[in-house]
């Protein structure tokens, strides 16, 4: 067989490989429960200042 050429056999091997599902990982959904606090220390007004500062640049 040639370089590129068409082989049906692996075709076949191939489609049954991709139409198969694998099913046995485990799928619960877990649930987390809390809090998530961000405080990047600087105020709204010095974040915008920044923000122009790129915008200008």
């Amino acid at each position: 067989m040639s370089m590129g050429a068409y082989d049906d056999d692996e075709h076949e091997r191939r489609e049954r490989k991709n139409s198969s599902v694998d099913a046995s990982f485990d799928d619960d959904r877990h649930e987390y429960r809390g809090e998530v606090e961000f405080d990047s220390g600087e105020s709204t007004a010095e974040l915008l200042d920044q923000f122009e500062q790129l915008q200008d640049s």
